[in-house]
């Protein structure tokens, strides 16, 4: 790899880690104060859980990130990066909007956008890169749950 790809790829994978990151300091505060006095969904999983399971996904979105940015440039690719940030923004506000604001029903409505958007970059990175794109379907499928998992929650928690 050249100096060029070098720095797409640690551009790449500290985008996703930094984010995830910096939502997570803003927003552990609400884990042992209102998220643990709201009614739990059955199936939620163990907190200790979702440390190691947004890490490996966001490692995942860096490379693939990186699969795409490494491409020559093109109308295709330009679109592609747009929407993962885009994707990018949305995963990241969703953080805040259920935790920091305490919004489940908003933080739905976002995390379905969220879901939306993951769908068309999964087709845009497919037709550039189909490994940039598989290599987010575990991100699709967390996302998935993650969406039932707050359903969940707006149905056990809403007054």
């Amino acid at each position: 790899m050249n100096r060029s790809q070098i720095f797409k790829l640690l551009v790449s994978l500290a985008l996703p880690l930094t984010l995830g990151a910096i939502a997570g300091l803003y927003t552990a505060d609400a884990i042992p104060g209102w998220y643990k006095t709201l009614n739990r969904p059955s199936f939620n999983p163990p907190d200790w859980l979702f440390g190691p399971v947004w890490t490996t996904l966001y490692i995942l979105m860096g490379i693939s990130l990186f699969l795409i940015w490494k491409q020559s440039a093109s109308k295709e690719r330009n679109l592609a990066i747009f929407v993962f940030l885009l994707q990018q923004a949305l995963n990241f506000a969703w953080s805040f909007i259920f935790f920091y604001f305490n919004r489940i029903g908003f933080a739905l409505i976002e995390i379905i956008l969220l879901w939306i958007n993951i769908i068309i970059m999964l087709v845009l990175f497919y037709k550039i890169k189909p490994i940039a794109s598989y290599i987010n379907i575990p991100y699709l499928i967390w996302v998935t749950f993650a969406t039932i998992l707050n359903v969940g929650y707006y149905l056990l928690n809403r007054s």
